[in-house]
Order: structure tokens, then sequence, then C-alpha cells
């Protein structure tokens, strides 16, 4: 039976006890004694006995008072709060461009092995369901922005090949020509991605001096810019081209309303009437003739001159003419002059020589018939547009 009264001597032998025996515990101590644990520990506080170097850890609940308790958990709060600031340390470097969303799953996906998803996702406020999916539709988008790099050179490709002039409209022609199977609006995203786009209209300027006692022909186009087929209507105006001396070049065309073939062109650095005659002489070699065909322009000078009326009437061309001082009355002249400079000057005020505009002239106007693709021709150039129109017809010919 356990004593409910221990003289003094037990008592100091049973603490001497515990104090020589730094491996053991109060509890097992207390049981080799045959007392309770909490008696012996209440004789060890009376005699004021320190606790033995290396004695082991007792049970928490034994041993950790309050206060230690809540040290512990605030250390701990420290420790996570350390690291959360450098988790987001971290992340910040994540977030210098592109879709912060996706930023956010990249550091997780980077990271989640030293610190977790479920604590990456709570600190960086996602959700991580979001994350899972993202992680596995990794292989579709993998495969998505390779796709949209091929693309990205093909259209590069196609943009060089157009001095940099051809948008998203004409770019989705070439390339579904090419056999390309591919959405405008693709296209377009694709253009943005890489920081390319079309050249853009500029305000036209127009070049037209009328001569008020001059003889004026009637109109026979009445803006009705469309022709059933080629070189039966046509349209001619006149545009000047800057030079970075101040001077300038003057550029004659004769455009066909069927096709919009450019059918013959002239520059020289005068605006007289040879101009305009040599612009309607390079067309009837364009077309092996013009018997009976309309060519429309404004009331210039050059163009209600003696001079071109006596051409017109040599190659069998009934003149029209526009309203004095209503440029929409010859509006597919004035936006092929806008497209034209637009498209060579590329923003640029002027050319810097004669030399250096002929020569982008030469090339942009030949270039315009065999390759520019046209918007009214279901993006076809004017030669293409004209060969399936003369397919057409010969078909129609035979079968009738």
């Amino acid at each position: 039976m356990v004593m409910k009264n221990y003289p003094p001597q037990f008592k100091a032998d049973a603490v001497a006890l515990y104090q020589s025996r730094p491996e053991a515990t109060i509890r097992q101590v207390a049981a080799d004694l045959g007392i309770n644990p909490e008696t012996l520990r209440n004789w060890v506080r009376a005699a004021g006995a320190s606790w033995p170097r290396g004695r082991r850890t007792e049970a928490p609940a034994e041993r950790v008072t309050p206060l230690e308790a809540e040290n512990a958990a605030l250390r701990k709060k420290v420790r996570e709060l350390e690291e959360e600031r450098e988790i987001l340390r971290k992340a910040a470097k994540y977030f210098a461009g592109g879709d912060a969303l996706v930023n956010r799953f990249r550091f997780v996906a980077d990271h989640h092995r030293r610190y977790g998803v479920k604590r990456l996702c709570t600190i960086l406020g996602i959700a991580r369901s979001s994350f899972y999916y993202w992680r596995s539709t990794a292989a579709d988008r993998a495969a998505r922005q390779a796709a949209d790099a091929r693309l990205a050179a093909r259209i590069r490709a196609v943009h060089r090949e157009s001095d940099g002039t051809y948008g998203v409209p004409r770019i989705t022609a070439e390339l579904r020509d090419d056999g390309e199977r591919v959405n405008h609006k693709r296209i377009a995203r694709v253009m943005r991605s890489i920081g390319l786009a079309g050249v853009r209209l500029r305000r036209r300027h127009r070049t037209t001096v009328a001569d008020p006692a001059a003889a004026k022909a009637p109109d026979l186009i009445g803006r009705d810019f469309t022709a059933g087929e080629p070189n039966t209507k046509y349209v001619g105006d006149i545009t000047y081209l800057p030079l970075e001396s101040g001077k300038f070049l003057y550029l004659a065309t004769v455009i066909d309303l069927a096709s919009r073939r450019l059918a013959g062109w002239a520059i020289a650095d005068h605006m007289r009437t040879d101009l305009v005659t040599d612009a309607l002489a390079a067309a009837e070699r364009t077309r092996g003739g013009l018997a009976g065909a309309v060519l429309h322009t404004d009331h210039g000078a050059q163009y209600t001159s003696a001079a071109f009326a006596d051409a017109c009437r040599q190659a069998g061309v009934r003149q029209s003419m526009s309203a004095i001082g209503s440029s929409a009355d010859n509006a597919l002249a004035e936006s092929f002059n806008a497209t034209f400079k637009r498209e060579t000057l590329q923003g640029r005020k002027h050319w810097s020589t004669e030399g250096e505009a002929r020569l982008d002239a030469f090339g942009w106007l030949n270039r315009y018939n065999t390759r520019r693709r046209h918007s009214r021709l279901g993006h076809r150039s004017p030669i293409a547009y004209e060969n399936t129109f003369r397919t057409t017809s010969t078909t129609l010919t035979q079968a009738a």
C-alpha cells in the first residue's frame, strides 16, 4: 500500500535519486519509488533542486508553460511571415510583363516543390483548381504557341514582300492562296503580338488646276466606278511626288474600272499636257487599242486641253469629266494616288532624290498590277482578276 505520509529522509532521498539520474524523467523515478509523479515533482520544487542537464523533455502537458507555448506560436508566425515575404519577393520577378494570371501560374509551377501548391496559391490569391487546369493544358498551349510561331514567320515574309504595306485582309488572302487555312482574326492577333501592321491612310492632296475657258466633256460615269468588262471604262488623274529639295515629280495614271489595272502611267518633272498624253499612249500600248472606251478625268487644264482631246479622238476614246471641285466624282483615282504615296513613302514626307522617287514608283506601280491584292477584286491582283475574267468569258463562249 502507498504511504500517505512520507518521512523527511524519504523525501530527501527521493529528490537525490531523481537528481542523480539525469536520463530519467520524474514519472520514471516516481514509478520506481511507487509514488505519485506529481508528489515527487512537488518535493523537487520544495527542495529547490535544479533540473539536471541532459534531462529528457517531458510530455508537453507536463513541461511547456502557457507563456512558452505563446512564444513558440509567435516564433512560428514570424517564420511564416518571413517566408511569405521571401515568396512575394521572388514572385515580383515574374510580373515584369505579359498576362498577370499566367505569370502567377508559372511561379507556382516553378516553386511548388519547396513551398507547396496550397501555400503558394493562397499567398498569390489564385485558385488551386485553376492552377491545376493550367498545368494540365500545358501541352495544348505549347502546340498552339508553336503553330502561332510558324504562322508569324509566314506573316513576316508576306509583310516583307509587300514592303511593309499589307495589313490583315491582304495577308489573310495571300496565305489562303498559298493553302493556309487561317481566320483573319487569328492573323490580326498574331500581327499584334509581333508588332506588325499595314500602312495607314494619310491625308490626300489635290493637284487639279482647272481652266475656266476650256471646253468641258459630259460626265459619262456618274460616280459609278465599275465596269462589266475590262477595257471599257477608265479613270485618269495626276498626283505629285515630293522631293527633299522642295521640287516635285508628277505621276499621271490611267486605271481600268473593271479590273483596277493600271493600264498606263507616266512620270515627269512637269504638269504639261505631254504628261497625260504619254500616260494615255502607254495605256493604248498595254491594251493594243482603246477604241470605244470611256476615260473619266477631272477638269485639270491638262485634260481639258485641245492636245489631249485630239489624242483621245485618235485613240477612239470618249472623254468624261467630273464636276469642278468635286473629288468624289473621281474618287477611285484619288484613292489610288493616296494608296500609292502611303505605301511608297511609308510615313516619310518626301523622297531624298528624283532617282529614288522614280525607282520606288516603278517598283510599286508594276507590283500593283502583278502582285498587290485589291479588296474589290476578292483580294486578287488586277492581272490575276483579268485572267480569271478571260477564262470565264472563254468558257461561256465555248459553251454557247
